[in-house]
C-alpha cells in the first residue's frame, strides 16, 4: 500500500457505516507481518515504527522496585539502547504526519550480546484492539480501504463494530515537541514476582523528566524534526525517562491492552533511565536491532496472551528486511 493510500484511508475514518465487520483470520507469526504489509507495503524496512533513531544510556534501578519484583534487572545499573520511532510502516512518514502517531520507544536493557530484557512502548495509553487476531484484521481494512473503494469501506465496517479502534486512531496527542517530551506506556501487562513470591500485575509508564511538550494548534513542525531535534538536544546534555510499574487492583483486565487502567493506580518507581549518546545509525545498524517483546529476566512474565503473538512475530519482521 501506498502512503497515499494509508492517509486517505485514515482521512475518511469518520464515514459514517452501517455494517458490521469480522475479527476472524489468522493470528500466526507470518499472517500478522503479511496484515503490516498490506496496511503499509513492502520496504525492506521495520513492517511497523520504520523510522526511527537510535541512542544509548543506561538505567539506574530504585530500590522501590526490588519490593515488587526480585528480577535482575532492579539490582544493578545496567546499558540501555532506546530506540524512537513514529507509527506505520513507511521509512520516509513525515513526522508532522497525523498518521506517525502513536511514536515508540523500544530499549533493551544489557548489552547487544547479552540482553536481559526488552520493553516496547509507544505514546498512547492503550492500544488499537483486544488481541493479535483483531488487529491483523484492521490492518486489512486499512490495506484494503482508501481512494476509489466505496463506502462503506472495509475500514469503515471495522470502525462501526470496534470504537476503541476508533477512538485510538482519531484521538492521539498532537506532534511532540521533541521525542523527548511525550509519555510512553507499555502495551500488555506482564507479572511481577517479588523475592517472597508474591505477584503484581504490572503495566509500564516512562515519564520524561524535561515534561510532557506537544506542538499547539498553528503551523505546527516540519516534516523532518524528531530526528535533528534528539540529535542537538542530547549534544546538549543527558535525556532521562523515569521508569514507574503502574500496579493493577482486582477488576483491572491484564488480557486486554485496550483497555487502560484508572489513572489512580499506584505507580511505583522503578528507576531511571538516562539516555547520553546517539548510536550508529546507518541503515545497517538500524536493520541488525531487533527487540523482543518476549525476553524477560526471571521476576517478570506474560500476563497477556498477545505478547506470545507479538514475540514470534518480531523475528519474522527482522528477517524479512534483511
Amino acid at each position: 500500500m501506498t502512503q497515499a493510500r494509508f492517509t486517505t484511508a485514515c482521512a475518511l475514518l469518520l464515514v459514517p457505516a452501517s455494517a458490521m465487520a469480522t475479527d476472524a483470520g489468522p493470528q500466526d507469526d507470518t499472517h500478522l507481518v503479511d496484515d503490516l504489509h498490506t496496511a503499509f507495503g513492502v520496504h525492506h524496512a521495520r513492517a511497523v515504527h520504520a523510522k526511527g533513531i537510535i541512542l544509548t544510556g543506561r538505567f539506574d534501578p530504585s530500590p522501590d522496585a526490588r519490593s515488587i519484583s526480585h528480577a535482575s534487572v532492579f539490582t544493578r545499573t545496567s546499558d540501555v539502547t532506546i530506540r524512537f520511532s513514529n507509527f506505520t510502516g513507511f521509512p520516509a512518514i513525515p513526522d508532522n504526519d497525523p498518521n506517525a502517531n502513536p511514536r515508540g520507544m523500544a530499549i533493551r536493557f544489557g548489552s547487544d550480546t547479552a540482553p536481559v530484557l526488552d520493553i516496547v512502548t509507544h505514546n498512547f495509553d492503550g492500544f488499537q484492539t483486544r488481541t493479535a487476531g483483531e488487529f491483523g484484521a484492521l490492518l486489512r481494512a486499512i490495506g484494503t480501504s482508501g481512494a476509489g473503494v466505496a463506502a462503506p469501506t472495509p475500514l469503515d465496517l471495522f470502525l462501526t463494530s470496534h470504537p476503541i479502534a476508533k477512538t485510538f486512531l482519531t484521538t492521539q496527542h498532537p506532534a511532540p515537541i521533541s521525542y523527548a517530551t511525550t509519555a510512553y506506556f507499555g502495551v500488555n501487562a506482564v507479572t511481577f514476582t517479588d523475592s517472597k513470591g508474591r505477584t503484581h500485575p504490572v503495566r509500564y509508564r516512562f515519564v520524561p523528566t524535561a515534561g510532557e511538550r506537544y506542538f499547539a494548534a498553528g503551523p505546527g513542525p516540519s516534516a523532518e524534526y524528531l530526528q535533528p531535534e534528539i540529535t542537538k538536544r542530547i549534544a546538549a546534555g543527558p535525556i532521562r525517562f523515569d521508569w514507574y510499574a503502574q500496579l493493577g487492583e482486582a477488576g483491572d483486565l491484564v488480557d486486554d491492552p485496550s483497555i487502560a487502567w484508572p489513572s489512580t493506580r499506584e505507580l511505583v518507581k522503578l528507576g531511571t533511565v538516562t539516555i547520553a549518546a546517539l548510536a550508529g545509525n546507518s541503515a545497517a545498524a538500524d536493520r541488525a536491532l531487533t527487540f523482543s517483546p518476549g525476553r524477560m529476566p526471571a521476576g517478570i512474565a506474560a500476563a497477556d496472551p498477545m505478547l506470545a503473538i507479538r514475540t514470534v512475530t518480531y523475528p519474522v519482521s527482522f528477517q524479512q528486511r534483511q
